[in-house]
């Protein structure tokens, strides 16, 4: 049995919210500059090169990649090995999130209460999901999720009959209805089977796999590139306003589900593509 202190996990925390909200990944950066060399719209490839620089200056200057910092979602994986001693869990991330987004000088986006809409002040608490996994390590996994793309987002429980055209034409449509408002270029997360709720996790968990690696899974790894090359088709473009770079990547998550349905749920994230990760 290995003991891990609270208070290590909520570093961690702190750490993975300064690296997302500072530094575009290498990966995404890569995304960017590829999209660039196959845009044959002027205005496209412009607005392309701004993110890019909009990058270069968040990290060169420790600003924000974004105005909206987004909700903080941590996904934290337990070693079934591992003992979690100090403060509870949940009060520890939730304390790492309000010091950080406060320390970093980041917009405080969460309301008490939906109805009331009275900022809490500090960007907490988070959305936390937390589960056992073999091993004696922990690993905190966060996302800062802004509202734009976050509002597009959208679920379907499709009859058991839809095939994969059907789960394409849901996932497509949620996109061109999003239209400009999610900020593109994005990436888009598919969940797929499970339950109702079991589908939207699934889709958030597919945005925090690196960008543009496909699915082990070869059902999967088709209909994700069946579904970037339509989104790309759509011609919606960088920021709404045309071209041939609609997405960077799409990933597609799935999970056995009931005989009589189909879930699927669409993540959408914007451009400034807001994760890391930090094993303990």
């Amino acid at each position: 049995m290995r003991e891990i202190d609270a208070a290590e996990i909520g570093r961690a925390v702190e750490q993975c919210i300064e690296q997302a909200s500072f530094t575009l990944g290498r990966a995404e950066l890569d995304a960017l500059t590829t999209a660039i060399a196959v845009e044959d719209n002027s205005l496209a490839r412009d607005i392309l090169g701004e993110l890019i620089e909009n990058a270069s200056i968040a990290a060169a200057e420790r600003r924000a990649l974004c105005q909206d910092t987004g909700l903080a979602v941590v996904f934290l994986d337990i070693g079934q090995q591992v003992l979690v001693t100090g403060q509870p869990l949940e009060q520890t991330v939730n304390s790492a999130v309000a010091a950080a987004y406060t320390r970093l000088g980041l917009r405080k986006s969460v309301v008490a209460h939906p109805l009331e809409r009275r900022n809490t002040g500090d960007n907490a608490p988070a959305i936390l999901h937390t589960r056992l996994v073999p091993g004696d390590r922990a690993t905190v996994r966060f996302a800062a999720k802004g509202g734009g793309c976050e509002n597009m987002s959208a679920m379907a429980m499709l009859t058991p009959s839809a095939d994969a055209t059907a789960v394409a034409d849901f996932v497509v449509k949620t996109v061109v209805q999003a239209g400009g408002k999610t900020c593109p270029p994005i990436i888009v997360g598919v969940g797929l089977g499970g339950n109702f709720e079991r589908a939207a996790m699934l889709a958030k968990l597919a945005l925090l796999r690196p960008l543009g690696r496909p699915s082990e899974n070869p059902i999967d790894a088709r209909l994700e590139r069946d579904l970037l090359a339509r989104i790309n088709a759509t011609g919606i473009g960088p920021m709404g306003l045309g071209g041939r770079t609609t997405a960077l990547a799409v990933h597609v998550e799935s999970a056995p589900c009931h005989i009589a349905s189909l879930p699927v749920a669409v993540n959408i994230d914007c451009h400034s593509h807001r994760h890391a990760e930090i094993s303990i």
